[in-house]
């Protein structure tokens, strides 16, 4: 039986229930701002004005009784200024009585208005405005704070995320660590990575003071931020070093044991030499100083990876695969299914890696229920993520665009749908002709739309939490839900269908069966932020040393090597292909956007290749980088959603050369063909 209520271990109390907190305050701060919109809409609607309202008026010190006469001859007594060398130059002019009466009695008018103005709005300062204007000046405050802080939550939330993946050896790896010798070799050099990390950020600060530019007292904090962090996370690795599992057997090799080593880690020591060679041994902390500049995008990624750990404590994956399961389909035409239905909540889950983690094991244990091989249940659950990143609202492509002035959201998404219906189609092709074993003997249609009208019964309530939720934001706070809103609305979407769950199912399940063990919402709420404490630790930590390793290519100016501009946008394309897939089989998605738009961009560009069509090869390139060999991310995520003796059992299941990988061989066709197409077909018309 779980801990319950207070019952948490030290972990939770020290690492995820902080982490919960930021990811709150980080949704009630972007949404304050909703609040204070409304706020202030409603104060001018309750008492016109109000802008001048929100605070105390303040009396004029004009005098509204001036005797104009006497201002009159003082005025024209006073004449020019005798030792102004300007009027003595410019030579001197008599002043008008008239004019000089004119301006005075403007000023007393303008004084009577204002005292006037002044009355009234006094008049106005009643106790419930009083009341109103505190609660609006504290929005607003709390906006401000929010956004003060913003770099602040992404440090504190990075580090403490990073060192419990740390401690729960949850870092992303090209393979488990199985032996005592994958251990140690793995943790050791995590130790020296993290040290190199604390000395870069140290050297960093101590650069900055010494610089002719002043620092500011914010910035030294978040030197000292980032300092404390990659301390506590060297410590962490130094103690797992010397805390060796007994349930690691012996032996091993070398070589498997360097594939343990966590990417990030690599990453790392690569960067780090690399800046150490070339006498700039602060680099690694610069390039990681400027997720600071995104830091809501970042922010924003780790709303994500919660929003997808919710959808993982929910039954909405199983009652979506209920609806299809009545038409009996084969393997092959469900797995097909399974990826396109995935594509939506991909895109509301910002990157295709995170969905995978949220929903890989459901998918793979429905397909594999239903009769698929295991190669095949891997293969679909590893594409499971990687459709939806083109269709709104995925973050993703907010980036893109919030980095590219060249394209819009509007452009992408609209040409993301068509790139989203040709890369379906090329893989229900693949899925359904090559290696297709299941027999397409489908129920007849009277049987089963009977039963996939009753299965789509249990979603109607989701449905109308979400509408709910959404009409709520949109009367309320007059805010829609696109890919400007989704962060802050789908933490909140995805509370209120665990509350749902929580009060209505299980309660219904209690009563049926007598489980008195069932879900409760601090339950599902935990054990989500457990899970999303150590994703955003190893995706973050992923993404900041990718930026790293774009600033090691960057610097070594190895995009200088090719040619800053083509005669010929198929050679252009050609190679934007190659770098494009390369960089998404080494680099986390939104750390070769940055290095993108900083480099092959601009190539592209100058090439005649249009912003929008390279953007989309772009996108399909990624995917097919992270569904390639050597690195692979969406599989290596997939065996750690699925587990380690899955994916070993299907290594070891026999046949023809294709069967034996095609957990590898059959995404790398549909995505490779998809984004030749991609890539090339729009060419003939425009090129």
């Amino acid at each position: 039986m779980s801990k319950g209520g207070f019952q948490r271990s030290g972990l939770e109390w020290f690492s995820s229930l902080p982490a919960c907190l930021l990811l709150l305050a980080v949704v009630i701060f972007s949404t304050s701002s909703d609040i204070h919109n409304q706020m202030l809409r409603g104060g001018e609607e309750l008492w016109s004005g109000y802008y001048k309202l929100r605070m105390d008026p303040v009396q004029p010190t004009c005098d509204p009784n001036r005797d104009i006469e006497a201002a009159v001859a003082a005025e024209l007594a006073a004449g020019t200024v005798a030792d102004d060398p300007m009027a003595a130059l410019l030579g001197t002019e008599e002043k008008d009585p008239a004019d000089v009466r004119l301006a005075i009695e403007r000023a007393v008018a303008d004084c009577r208005a204002a005292l006037q103005d002044f009355d009234d709005l006094r008049g106005q300062l009643t106790p419930g405005l009083k009341v109103y204007r505190a609660a609006e000046l504290f929005i607003a405050d709390l906006i401000a704070f929010g956004l003060e802080s913003q770099r602040f939550v992404l440090v504190i939330l990075v580090m403490l995320c990073a060192v419990t993946a740390t401690l729960t050896r949850h870092h992303i790896a090209m393979r488990a660590m199985e032996t005592r010798l994958d251990y140690t070799v793995s943790h050791t050099l995590q130790t020296i990575a993290n040290a190199m990390l604390l000395g870069s950020s140290a050297i960093f600060r101590q650069s900055s003071l010494g610089s002719a530019t002043a620092v500011s007292s914010e910035e030294l904090l978040l030197h000292n931020f980032w300092i404390a962090g990659f301390a506590c996370l060297t410590l962490a690795s130094l103690y797992r070093l010397f805390r060796v599992p007994e349930d690691l057997r012996g032996g091993g090799s070398l070589n498997k044991a360097l594939l343990a080593v966590p990417l990030y880690t690599v990453m790392c020591l690569i960067s780090g030499s690399y800046f150490a060679l070339i006498g700039h041994a602060s680099g690694i902390g610069i390039y990681l100083g400027k997720m600071m500049e995104l830091s809501d995008m970042f922010l924003n990624v780790g709303l994500y990876v919660w929003v997808g750990m919710m959808l993982k404590q929910t039954h909405l994956a199983t009652l979506v695969f209920n609806v299809f399961r009545p038409w009996r389909m084969p393997p092959e035409m469900l797995a097909v299914v399974a990826v396109l239905v995935a594509a939506v909540p991909t895109a509301y889950t910002g990157a295709s890696g995170i969905f995978v983690i949220a929903a890989g094991a459901v998918i793979y244990t429905e397909l594999r229920a239903a009769g698929a091989r295991r190669h095949l249940a891997l293969a679909a659950t590893a594409m499971s993520g990687s459709l939806g990143v083109v269709l709104r609202p995925c973050l993703l492509v907010v980036v893109i665009a919030y980095l590219n002035r060249e394209v819009t959201t509007d452009e992408l998404f609209g040409w993301g749908i068509w790139v989203f219906v040709l890369t379906a189609t090329m893989f229900a092709l693949v899925a359904l002709s090559v290696n297709r074993q299941g027999q397409f003997n489908l129920a007849p249609s009277a049987e089963a739309f009977p039963a996939m009208m009753q299965a789509l019964k249990p979603l109607i309530p989701y449905v109308l939490v979400i509408a709910a939720v959404v009409f709520f934001y949109r009367l309320v706070l007059d805010v829609g839900m696109d890919e400007f809103s989704a962060p802050r609305l789908l933490p909140v979407i995805m509370l209120a269908i665990l509350v749902y769950e929580s009060v209505s199912l299980k309660n219904r399940r209690r009563k049926a069966s007598g489980d008195i063990n069932h879900k409760r919402l601090e339950w599902s709420l935990r054990n989500a932020t457990n899970d999303t404490t150590a994703e955003i630790g190893a995706l973050l930590l992923l993404l900041g040393l990718s930026v790293s390793i774009g600033g090691v290519i960057e610097r070594a100016h190895l995009m200088e090597a090719f040619p800053q501009a083509f005669n010929s946008a198929w050679s252009a394309m050609l190679l934007m292909v190659v770098i494009l897939v390369i960089l998404g089989m080494i680099m986390d998605a939104f750390g070769a956007v940055i290095l993108v738009t900083a480099t092959v961009a601009t190539i592209a560009y100058s090439s005649g290749i249009h912003p929008v069509h390279f953007w989309m090869v772009t996108l399909v390139a990624f995917e097919l980088g992270y569904l390639s060999p050597p690195v692979a991310l969406n599989h290596l995520l997939t065996r750690q959603v699925v587990g380690e003796a899955e994916v070993l059992a299907a290594q070891q299941e026999a046949g023809t050369f294709y069967q034996r990988h095609e957990r590898i061989i059959m995404p790398l066709i549909a995505m490779g063909i998809s984004l030749v197409l991609v890539a090339f077909v729009p060419l003939i018309f425009y090129a």
